[in-house]
């Protein structure tokens, strides 16, 4: 998998299509991402002795195929490509070769 926590992503399918946000958590085995602000859902809380049942919101996880890198130049969507500099890989975006952190 070629995203890491932090990347900017850009939403390409499903009902919060072209929604852009920060990864906050990667799912490698699961092949998801936590993404700020997208395919949030409303989770019914149980309470317990001290606080009462509640219904909060939380961000479920989204699969990667439909999230795309941001381009740190042009600000559209990229591919994520691997270069080798100075006998260390580093991803690049397709669209701009931008060196991507």
């Amino acid at each position: 998998m070629n995203f890491k926590t932090g990347d900017l992503v850009i939403v390409i399918a499903g009902k919060d299509k072209g929604k852009e946000g920060k990864i906050t958590k990667v799912l490698k085995k699961e092949n998801k991402v936590i993404v700020e602000g997208v395919n949030i859902v409303k989770k019914h809380m149980k309470g317990n002795g001290q606080t009462p049942g509640s219904i909060q919101e939380v961000e479920n996880p989204i699969h990667v195929s439909n999230v795309m890198i941001k381009d740190p130049k042009t600000g559209e969507r990229s591919r994520i490509g691997h270069k080798v500099e100075n006998d260390k890989k580093v991803r690049i975006s397709k669209k701009s070769g931008e060196k991507l952190d």
